[in-house]
């Protein structure tokens, strides 16, 4: 059943509330390209919102009690916003659980090397991508250089109109006849993805000349603007992202796009939601969290125990010890695994089935299973849970749509649903329909952006 269209319906007061929020966002997603980034402007909005670090209270041994508000951070690249509610923890939680990394291109540890006089910085793709979106398009790098005396250097440039730029190189077409013959997961290798960051030699007076000069001119300007040699690119983190701010897109400025959407349009709106809800019964939390594209793995990932030991933590001070405790919170909780679902192109309209498919500006995506082929690697919610949901969204007057991922067959993915739902509790995947996912730039429709708030709130405050 295909629900209208969500613009319909919304007065000056409903337009003027939609623009705020999505210019926000718009601002939030253009300054953090990287998870660090967005955790650090994530904490400051908290915090401007009454939360206090969970590390503060646990070394106070201090008590908490239904108002708290507590956010913790795992390796500064995952966060978790709790506000604790009326009610005992151990009869459940209302969780929102996005993630914040996207798929880009990351510095190897040994990165630099000249060659046709030109300097060049090594990379290994991150995430799903296609290589030759990356190629002859202007660059930024963001990312830390952590030093051996403890100093962390932050890097972000690109961004800036004053600022430089960087690119990868194509092949001009004049040369280019076998690179078109080949498939396009062929034609540019992931292994070429090389950063053009300098052209110009050093010239050293009066002594012999350096052996890689251009090399070296890189070198000495980011000794000079940032006192790092090359061995300490041993210890960075350095992403490759597309230079340049998220921008309204359409005539009628109707959709946003932006680099990084998947997974930041749901990671915002979540966090709006979870700020802007501040007295709830049901102790409502906020996952913001890493590694979601290439697995949820490592330990600032969601198959971590960040999440079970923060909720230990946090249930100890509030009066609520105990594994058997622990487990029942869990076990009883319920979640929107907050995650983009892929919006239906009329373009390449054979690899969807359009009664099943998210349409652009129809609200909030629910997709009862993800995973490929036979719902493989998903999590398939409950009829019971999501009819629940339906009542709620159909209460607080959210515009939503139900989805999955493309036509049977056409591919698939996942989300963070499953690693949560291992713990008994009810999970659906819940979203906003995104363009050109893990493309450079991403393509969403604002009425979804705005429902999807409306949803998350109407979520935390009623579940």
């Amino acid at each position: 059943m295909e629900r209208p269209n969500a613009w319909k319906k919304y007065d000056d007061v409903a337009l003027a509330e939609l623009e705020d929020l999505c210019g926000k966002y718009r601002a939030f997603i253009s300054e953090n390209k990287t998870e660090r980034e967005c955790v650090t402007a994530s904490i400051q909005l908290a915090e401007a919102a009454g939360y206090v670090d969970l590390a503060a209270c646990v070394a106070e041994g201090r008590e908490l009690k239904a108002g708290d508000k507590v956010y913790t951070v795992s390796h500064n690249k995952t966060l978790m916003l709790v506000n604790l509610g009326t009610r005992p923890m151990e009869q459940g939680l209302n969780i929102l659980g996005a993630h914040i990394d996207s798929p880009r291109l990351d510095l190897k540890q040994n990165p630099l090397y000249e060659a046709g006089d030109m300097a060049y910085l090594d990379t290994h793709y991150y995430g799903g991508v296609k290589a030759y979106h990356w190629v002859a398009t202007p660059l930024a790098l963001h990312g830390v250089i952590c030093k051996k005396d403890g100093m962390t250097v932050e890097i972000a440039v690109g961004e800036d109109a004053d600022d430089p730029v960087f690119c990868i190189s194509d092949l001009l077409i004049h040369l280019a006849s076998e690179q078109m013959e080949k498939p396009a997961g062929k034609a540019v290798d992931h292994e070429n993805l090389d950063v053009i960051v300098g052209g110009r030699p050093v010239v050293i007076e009066g002594d012999e000349e350096a052996k890689e000069p251009v090399k070296q001119m890189f070198l000495d300007i980011i000794k000079e603007k940032y006192d790092i040699d090359e061995e300490d690119f041993l210890s960075a983190e350095i992403e490759v992202v597309p230079a340049g701010p998220a921008r309204e897109m359409g005539f009628d400025r109707s959709m946003i796009l932006g680099h990084g959407q998947d997974d930041r349009v749901c990671a915002y709106t979540s966090l709006a939601a979870q700020l802007d809800v501040p007295q709830v019964e049901t102790t409502s939390v906020t996952l913001l969290v890493d590694k979601e594209e290439i697995g949820s793995v490592g330990a600032s990932g969601m198959t971590s125990r960040f999440f079970e030991n923060a909720i230990a933590e946090i249930m100890a001070l509030a009066g609520e010890d105990g594994p058997l405790a622990l487990r029942r919170a869990l076990a009883n909780s319920r979640m929107l695994s907050s995650d983009v679902s892929a919006g239906f192109d009329h373009l390449y309209a054979d690899r969807f089935e359009k009664k099943n498919a998210a349409i652009m500006g129809h609200g909030l995506c629910f997709n009862k299973y993800t995973g490929s082929r036979g719902k493989g690697g998903s999590n398939d919610a409950d009829a019971e849970y999501f009819a629940l949901i339906r009542d709620i969204m159909d209460e607080a007057g959210v515009d939503y749509q139900t989805c999955e991922l493309g036509r049977i067959g056409a591919g698939g993915g996942g989300t963070i649903a499953y690693i949560l739902a291992e713990y008994g509790m009810d999970v659906i995947d819940s979203g906003v329909a995104v363009l050109s996912m893990h493309a450079l730039w991403e393509a969403t429709n604002k009425a979804d952006i705005f429902e999807a708030y409306k949803g998350y709130k109407a979520f935390i405050t009623r579940a």
